[in-house]
């Protein structure tokens, strides 16, 4: 049987051991894990969402581009699923989530997965293989999330590098200090139910290093950048709202009431977002746009992650709210700076994030989740301050760490591409491909070999 000690735990802060069923459980300690038929069925389903939020966000960031760079960007997100789908299971799940490790590493224990399989390997009241393969899914769209910043001018070839180091020098050590009860931050009380920090902070904060170190997109390219196709984003936004219950209602690892409270406040505080998005669009004389309501929804989505098992449904309207008015002014406000943050993932997903990340420390509740102290609600003002600092630490790690591996990763390969190359459109130069094959003049064949 898989040791627990070290796994990801189970509902709210998962301060009871994987092996408690439920919360009705009288002694978590003592309780001995047994395979629960319908906790796993409604974890095959969630690890099955999560899953497809990737490709959403393939058609979510593929809208928002210009019609030359279309295939590249949604690229960007499959070779996530590719590259850290494998990297995961050979290493990636043990540097998380391996038994017997530190404060700051998961041991390598499960190296290739080893213990993990068979059928006395459960985790909680469900098999090992499953919650690893949910855990993956997590690992996937966080590197994929970062693409939005650099599109239009990253080298196919340098960004895969940089999801593969990424995911295993940065994600998955972060995902051990927040998740694993070895973990430092989960020591020290940081709570975040399905990855406010682990995921949103992280992708936020590497997304803008890599937009300086990288640098802005010519002028040219800059104002030729509209969302060209207004579908698409609306399509990737209706399947990352799809997908996100399996996100945040799968992370109670179980078919129990966490799970349907996390499931009610991950609907309730996007639909407060995006209500929030379009007023502040009204406010400032705009008309209410598509993509404005795709944008404040997916803010929403965020937001309520690190919260939603611990929060009121109440509450999570608050979190959407004030989530959407933060980062709709965070993005006006980049129009003031150099940083070329193309598709503003820090203002969606660095912003919102730690807005959630400290609102989880306002009101999270006992209430709603009696494995917990309780927030600022519950008269524990203690809470707000472990939050603030699993955020800065996260922000520090992963800022210093992004902008070290980028620019050892530019030591080996250029990171963007040649102006004459942007010029004519990245999907060309890296993949020989278009994505509407009449819409763009063709490229002769000496330049589109020179990408990648």
């Amino acid at each position: 049987m898989l040791n627990l000690s070290s796994v990801r735990p189970q509902a709210a802060h998962r301060l009871l051991p994987l092996a408690v069923a439920s919360l009705g459980l009288a002694s978590a300690q003592a309780a001995t894990p047994k395979l629960d038929t319908g906790d796993t069925a409604f974890m095959l389903v969630s690890a099955a969402l999560v899953m497809l939020m990737t490709p959403g966000l393939a058609f979510f960031y593929g809208g928002m581009v210009r019609s030359k760079s279309v295939l590249n960007t949604m690229m960007m997100s499959f070779i996530a699923l590719a590259i850290v789908g494998v990297l995961w299971a050979v290493i990636g799940y043990t540097v998380a989530f391996g038994a017997g490790g530190n404060t700051i590493v998961g041991s390598l224990v499960n190296l290739g997965l080893k213990g993990t399989t068979g059928p006395n390997a459960l985790t909680g009241t469900i098999p090992t293989p499953v919650f690893v393969a949910f855990q993956a899914m997590f690992a996937i769209i966080a590197p994929a999330l970062i693409s939005g910043s650099v599109v239009d001018r990253m080298r196919f070839g340098a960004f895969a590098l940089f999801v593969a180091l990424w995911s295993l020098l940065i994600y998955s050590p972060l995902a051990h200090w927040v998740w694993s009860s070895d973990g430092w931050l989960f020591k020290k009380g940081v709570l975040d139910f399905a990855g406010g920090t682990v995921i949103h902070i992280a992708a936020g904060v590497s997304g803008l290093v890599a937009a300086l170190v990288i640098g802005p997109r010519m002028p040219m390219t800059r104002r030729a950048t509209l969302p060209h196709n207004v579908p698409f984003v609306l399509l990737g936004a209706a399947l990352l709202w799809f997908g996100w219950f399996g996100f945040n209602a799968g992370s109670a690892l179980g078919a129990n009431y966490i799970a349907a409270n996390a499931f009610m406040t991950t609907n309730t505080a996007t639909a407060a977002a995006l209500l929030g998005w379009l007023a502040w669009e009204l406010l400032r004389g705009q008309k209410p746009t598509a993509v404005g309501a795709a944008t404040g929804a997916v803010v929403g989505l965020v937001a309520i992650t690190p919260a939603c098992g611990f929060v009121s449904p109440m509450a999570s309207v608050v979190i959407g709210l004030v989530a959407a008015s933060a980062s709709f002014w965070a993005v006006q406000l980049k129009t003031r700076f150099r940083l070329d943050d193309a598709l503003d993932v820090f203002a969606c997903h660095g912003v919102a994030g730690i807005v959630g990340a400290l609102l989880t420390g306002v009101f999270a509740s006992k209430y709603v989740n009696q494995t917990i102290a309780g927030g600022v609600v519950d008269g524990n003002w203690a809470q707000l301050g472990t939050q603030a600092v699993g955020v800065v630490v996260t922000l520090l790690f992963v800022g210093i760490g992004s902008f070290i591996l980028l620019k050892l990763i530019g030591l080996v390969m250029p990171l963007r591409v040649t102006e004459r190359q942007e010029t004519v459109g990245i999907d060309l130069v890296s993949h020989e491909e278009e994505g509407y094959r009449e819409a763009e003049s063709s490229l002769s064949a000496p330049v589109m070999l020179g990408g990648d």
